[in-house]
């Protein structure tokens, strides 16, 4: 989906399971999407760590980027498609069919596990955004997952070698993590709630947000409004959900605010216990 404008609020979906998470619900994703366009956010990111995309198969990825993009289109939304993998061949396969199957763009988190140098995340890195150009590119810095950052110089040295390299999205914080990204002349999008407001008044492009999976209107209204008020609500509503573990919370939530989505999470991850349900509260 080349020339669509990538700005605003975009919600990092969740992936709908079943059969105890070992399957995808395809059929609760377009009712998940109209969900989220009626929160008034202006795209998706699918396949991210709110999206459990690296606990999926190949294939289920490819498949989620499909479904997506489907249902995406009809309320007239972007989808940027994670694809980042363990190895470079399956991150280069899935960005190559992110691209085909229509997504706006493509994001790439570094490689977890092994702590890559410079000179193996520009391959990497470089090799993801060639199987889906001309599509637009973004780096998914995320130190906290990956278990390295991606230094500065790197995406320095990714700008002139890679020609659809548009931007990065960050969920790193405190706020000392985050800003050096926004010196680097790219679209940043802001992943910590937190920090959103700041990055926004210092050039961000947006924010890419696990709490819009849930609660969309609020951090639509949020990109949009920048306010103190609306920022403490929207760190409120993610404190509430980091208390529990947070994707079967978050499904938790989701489903009693009406999305036909099952509390199903894939292994590791685990479902609330009897009292978790009873103490978490929608707010």
């Amino acid at each position: 989906m080349l020339g669509v404008v990538i700005t605003g609020a975009f919600a990092a979906a969740l992936t709908p399971l079943r059969n105890g998470g070992e399957s995808l619900d395809e059929e609760a994703v377009a009712p998940y999407v109209e969900f989220l366009a009626r929160g008034g956010v202006d795209g998706i990111l699918a396949c991210g760590t709110t999206g459990e995309g690296i606990l999926l198969t190949i294939d289920e990825r490819q498949r989620l980027a499909e479904l997506f993009v489907e249902a995406a289109r009809t309320h007239g939304l972007a989808v940027a498609v994670h694809c980042g993998a363990q190895t470079t061949g399956d991150t280069a396969a899935l960005a190559g069919q992110a691209a085909e199957a229509g997504a706006a763009a493509v994001a790439v988190i570094a490689p977890p596990y092994f702590p890559l140098d410079g000179r193996a995340l520009e391959r990497h890195f470089q090799a993801a955004a060639g199987a889906c150009a001309p599509l637009p590119f973004y780096v998914y810095e995320f130190e906290a997952r990956s278990g390295y950052a991606v230094p500065v110089p790197v995406i320095e040295r990714l700008r002139e070698s890679v020609p659809n390299l548009r931007g990065l999205k960050v969920s790193d914080k405190p706020w000392e993590k985050l800003e050096p990204y926004l010196a680097c002349g790219l679209d940043v999008f802001v992943g910590a709630e937190s920090l959103v407001v700041r990055g926004l008044e210092h050039g961000a492009a947006g924010a890419v947000s696990g709490l819009a999976a849930v609660y969309p209107e609020v951090v639509a209204a949020l990109v949009r409004g920048r306010t103190a008020e609306l920022s403490g609500r929207a760190e409120e509503l993610r404190a509430t959900l980091d208390r529990f573990p947070f994707h079967a919370a978050a499904k938790v939530v989701a489903a009693r605010r009406g999305v036909p989505i099952g509390p199903d999470v894939r292994a590791p991850l685990r479902l609330l216990t009897d009292a978790e349900l009873d103490e978490l509260t929608l707010r």
